[in-house]
């Protein structure tokens, strides 16, 4: 792609927003959607912009282009190789994934292509994952001399310990059958339905309240950092918050009544 055809600084990351699903494109898909800091930035800040907008209960990350993500932009580390350029690449790299964690709004990765490095690391962070069935995965940095250690972070909590531990020390793509055996996406689709399935189930979570998604996303995320006494002690304060919101009300008139929920925006 020459310069002029390459996407501006504003157009890195691409926003469509319908019925409470707000859809956000990787847009270097000539770098295959490589994650530089201006995409890190431009995708840090449309998170940050959607965090308090109520429309949006559901967010939809993808790729433009033939893979979803490609990980770090190698080319752009190698050209400033001093230890304050690499710190502030793996700094961005990891408030990004701490803005999809902390996010109120579940987020659905739609993985196509390749994910890979940073890019698998950007599919475990997110809530959800579907995959078409040609999307491939790995964590290779280890094939050329640089251990996946900052998305072996994501890739820890989202599968199980010998699964992440192959995928790291191997540094060998798995197929989307894999992954999916192994909990590292929810769903493989044909490579056509893919976006009307994630479209699809993104729908029924934003039919949901959004103040209890938001509540329930953060405790899975809290719960799962504490002992076991810990969580149940957490969960159960919790609960009760939630039972004492309107949105807990209404829900249980609703079924008791048999009639659909009427929640607010």
């Amino acid at each position: 792609m020459s310069a002029a055809a390459m996407p501006a600084p504003e157009d890195l990351v691409l926003r469509a927003d319908a019925d409470g699903i707000a859809t956000l494109t990787l847009n270097r898909g000539h770098a295959r959607n490589a994650l530089s800091l201006g995409l890190m930035a431009a995708l840090h800040g449309a998170l940050d912009a959607i965090r308090d907008d109520r429309a949006v209960r559901v967010v939809v990350l993808r790729g433009a282009g033939p893979a979803f993500c490609s990980g770090h932009d190698l080319k752009e580390m190698r050209a400033d190789p001093s230890a304050g350029a690499v710190e502030a690449v793996f700094a961005a790299c990891s408030a990004l994934m701490l803005a999809i964690t902390r996010l109120p709004q579940p987020v659905i990765a739609e993985v196509h292509g390749i994910a890979t490095a940073a890019g698998c690391q950007l599919v475990a962070t997110c809530d959800l994952a579907v995959c078409a069935e040609e999307a491939r995965f790995a964590t290779p940095g280890v094939q050329i001399g640089l251990f996946c250690s900052t998305p072996m972070v994501a890739l820890s909590r989202a599968v199980p310990r010998k699964a992440a531990l192959e995928m790291l020390l191997l540094g060998e793509p798995i197929e989307a059958a894999e992954a999916l055996r192994i909990g590292l996406v929810n769903r493989v689709v044909p490579a056509a339905d893919l976006a009307a399935s994630v479209q699809a189930m993104a729908a029924r979570i934003a039919a949901k309240a959004p103040r209890v998604l938001a509540i329930g996303k953060e405790a899975f995320a809290r719960q799962n950092e504490l002992g076991l006494e810990e969580a149940y002690a957490y969960a159960s304060a919790v609960m009760t918050r939630n039972m004492l919101m309107d949105e807990a009300a209404e829900g249980i008139d609703a079924f008791l009544q048999k009639r659909p929920p009427r929640w607010e925006a």
